[in-house]
């Protein structure tokens, strides 16, 4: 008996069985260029002509930062130039519109010393790509304590945040926000709360929601909860009014671990998770909405008793090399090799950020510049990048600025 995918049509008049061996072979490519097309959609607009983009950064505001700044950074020569600002509290995370003409941006707060009963908040900027300057749509409340990621649903009509929370009540919580068509964001629409603990006092109490991740296939968002020690999996109905995501399953991680962030490969069969308590990246195959534990490194040097603190990755733009910042008193860059076959890692080694708590950063489309941002020593670094063996080379253009945190790029028309 013969399946379905052994017999592909190849014109309205030909129906002649393919090899059972191309057929799989065309479905896979199909599915590989589909979550490539979900991927560039995710990462806003295209590479510019000419290389040149606006490099949006966001900071945290107590010492002194406006906020939001804009900088020209030309992926040719890996120069960086400033370009305006624009006032808000604490953006820590930033996401552009697909189009590149809306700047989303979390206000983290209350942060270490608000009232727990502050809430945090998501605001709005227009964005001019050709000028680089930022214009205050508006701001509504993130529902909840410390928002510090966002994401856009695939289809573009909702940003979703994670709060962190500082307080016991709520706990961790993500919350739905509609956009409008002039860019601004409504208030939310939904909220989930996490209930959850961990064994790390201090740091697992209660649940802290750190980041809403959709699946390649647009149809599942996946919530890492640091004080649970779990990822949670929703399923997204567009059209199912007030509940958007509803619970679909969690994956629970090593005890004391802390899942903080999440990418998916290219291919969409693997994903990859810091887990910032204890420094290391959970390996996962991923298949119809389902993670499956494949191994989990460690970030840090053997022998290494000192403070860590996993936070950001990401992967290369050909998929074959994984980044991840280690902070606490590590300070790095570790780099890992991808098998593209079984998602397994490699260390191929370690690069100081050349300054304090390393954040997020970002490997331009170009791959051959990651920009990474040292929280703690006011400024931010250019690193030139080795396409063929993944290292990093430190010899590269250092700019000061107040506690940054965040990087996005928008090409400059």
């Amino acid at each position: 008996m013969t399946s379905k995918e052994d017999h592909i049509p190849q014109s309205a008049g030909d129906l002649r069985p393919f090899p059972s061996k191309l057929a799989r072979w065309i479905k896979r490519f199909a599915v590989i260029l589909s979550v490539a097309a979900v991927n560039a959609c995710a990462q806003g607009p295209g590479a510019p002509a000419g290389g040149v983009y606006n490099l949006l950064v966001g900071t945290y505001t107590g010492g002194g930062s406006d906020g939001l700044y804009v900088y020209r950074f030309d992926s040719n020569t890996g120069s960086v130039t400033p370009v305006s600002s624009a006032k808000t509290e604490n953006p820590s995370y930033l996401v552009p519109s697909r189009d590149g003409r809306t700047v989303y941006a979390v206000n983290e707060l209350p942060g270490d010393t608000g009232p727990a009963s502050q809430r945090g908040g998501i605001s709005a900027f227009g964005f001019d790509a050709r000028t680089g300057t930022l214009t205050f749509l508006n701001r509504v409340s993130a529902a909840g304590n410390d928002p510090c990621y966002l994401s856009l649903s695939p289809d573009g009509r909702y940003l979703v945040a994670a709060n962190y929370s500082v307080a016991a009540d709520p706990g961790g919580s993500f919350s739905v926000f509609p956009l409008s068509a002039d860019g601004r964001v409504g208030a939310a629409v939904q909220t989930v709360h996490h209930e959850g603990s961990g064994p790390v006092r201090g740091r697992q109490d209660s649940a802290h929601v750190h980041s809403t991740v959709f699946s390649p296939d647009g149809r599942s968002l996946f919530v890492q909860d640091l004080g649970a020690d779990r990822i949670f999996e929703y399923r997204y109905a567009p059209d199912g009014g007030r509940r958007l995501f509803t619970p679909a399953g969690d994956t629970p991680v090593a005890a004391g671990s802390g899942p903080r962030h999440l990418v998916f490969s290219a291919n969409g069969r693997f994903a990859y998770v810091t887990n910032e308590l204890n420094a290391s990246v959970g390996v996962y195959g991923y298949r119809d909405g389902r993670l499956t534990h494949i191994e989990t490194v460690p970030m840090s040097e053997p022998g290494f008793k000192s403070k860590v603190g996993a936070a950001a990755l990401h992967l290369s733009p050909d998929g074959r090399f994984l980044y991840a910042s280690n902070r606490g008193d590590a300070n790095e860059i570790v780099i890992y090799a991808v098998d593209a076959d079984s998602g397994r890692l490699t260390l191929v080694g370690r690069q100081s950020s050349l300054g304090r708590t390393p954040r997020e950063f970002l490997i331009d489309p170009s791959g051959r510049w990651l920009i990474v941002g040292n929280q703690d020593s006011d400024s931010f670094h250019v690193f030139r990048r080795d396409v063929a063996t993944g290292e990093l080379d430190p010899d590269g253009q250092k700019i000061s600025v107040g506690k940054p945190v965040d990087f996005k790029l928008i090409p400059v028309p």
